[in-house]
């Protein structure tokens, strides 16, 4: 049985890892099915737009990555370095382009006005977002999230 990411990435052992996400079910990601005679292979540039887009959201950077007819392969680099440089306003963005945020987010991101407590309340939700926007399992989480983002986001559907 696999285990969690969360209990096999060591950043003191290296930054760098190889993931990979496959379909189920004889599903088909890209190419052609040749049981069905469909042809898939459209999907093949959503996924590479959506991958590159993400990477530059989350404070991983992309060393490699294939996409196959029923997988994909990315290796990653978890740059911690500049998720800790970024500020409270980096952290808020950044979330908001792969998630909705909270109601004081917003209200940040419009530039209202907030209570000290209110601002208190933020930072500490921001570090753990910050924490997210540098974890492997939240940016393939967002990479394999189903087709009504992306179709929002304006980068097609799966």
């Amino acid at each position: 049985m696999g285990l969690p990411r969360k209990s096999l990435i060591s950043l003191e052992a290296t930054p760098y890892y190889h993931c990979v996400s496959r379909c189920v079910r004889r599903a088909f990601l890209c190419g052609r099915d040749e049981r069905t005679g469909r042809s898939f292979e459209h999907r093949r540039q959503w996924i590479e737009d959506w991958l590159l887009e993400l990477a530059k959201v989350f404070a991983l950077d992309i060393c490699a990555y294939a996409v196959m007819s029923n997988h994909y392969h990315v290796v990653l680099h978890i740059n911690v370095a500049q998720a800790e440089a970024w500020t409270l306003r980096e952290v808020v963005d950044r979330w908001h382009q792969v998630c909705k945020g909270s109601s004081l987010s917003q209200r940040f991101a419009r530039n209202e006005a907030l209570h000290a407590a209110e601002l208190a309340r933020l930072e500490e939700v921001a570090t753990e977002w910050r924490a997210r926007l540098m974890d492997i399992s939240w940016f393939m989480r967002m990479l394999n999230f189903s087709n009504g983002y992306r179709s929002i986001r304006g980068i097609g559907s799966i």
